[in-house]
């Protein structure tokens, strides 16, 4: 196997590990939409551009020298702090209010997070993301313009009492989760009394993306 063929096996890991299409990388990437397929499965370019390696060796917490670039930073050139994981932002918010539809989830900036804190808490780099909370319906744990982290690895297999992002009638939102006493049943509670709650919802109507497992805001 060639160097570039182990790059592109690299890169198509990290795209599946972290759950983005090439759509989405090519737009970070101020790209045509089909720049990162291209890439991967018809090796044009050859190699990638040292500006659109920089920003995805950013965007996934790796080394260049992962993606084509050398082992040693160029002169003026910046790295990823050691044990720094870069969480992407997503350009997304989930309602926390009557509800809102947005399937724009393109990556919009990363946020570092040191990888022994993200260990203890129990999430790997690559499954979480954070997105913004719009709306009031879960205060006062969680505000209108708060970011969380959502682990996409605790999902439904690992359902348990808690605060979740999920998709009901296509509309993302996140909302707390209360598991009843029958196996598979669940119910949706906003925090703030003055939302609505759903009991005994059928879970077949229900798509849960994740955990919030970290919050933070601006004061």
């Amino acid at each position: 196997m060639s160097h570039m063929d182990q790059v592109r096996e690299t890169l198509e890991q990290l795209i599946a590990d972290r759950g983005v299409t090439y759509g989405q990388l090519s737009t970070l990437l101020d790209r045509n939409p089909a720049y990162i397929q291209q890439f991967l499965k018809r090796g044009t370019p050859r190699k990638l551009d040292e500006g659109d390696r920089a920003t995805l060796a950013r965007f996934f917490g790796v080394d260049e020298a992962l993606l084509g670039g050398s082992a040693a930073p160029s002169a003026g050139g910046s790295r990823t702090a050691p044990g720094l994981a870069l969480i992407p932002r997503l350009s997304l918010g989930a309602s926390a209010g009557p509800g809102s539809l947005d399937d724009d989830e393109r990556p919009a900036g990363t946020v570092g997070f040191d990888r022994k804190w993200l260990r203890d808490i129990g999430v790997r780099p690559e499954a979480v993301s954070i997105i913004r909370v719009d709306g009031e319906s879960m205060a006062p744990t969680l505000g209108d313009g708060d970011e969380i982290m959502v682990d996409r690895d605790d999902a439904t297999d690992r359902l348990r009492d808690g605060v979740y992002v999920l998709r009901l009638d296509g509309v993302l939102m996140v909302k707390r989760i209360a598991v009843g006493p029958r196996r598979g049943s669940f119910s949706i509670l906003s925090d703030n009394p003055h939302y609505p709650d759903w009991p005994d919802i059928d879970p077949v109507l229900v798509d849960i993306i994740g955990r919030a497992v970290w919050s933070g805001r601006r004061l």
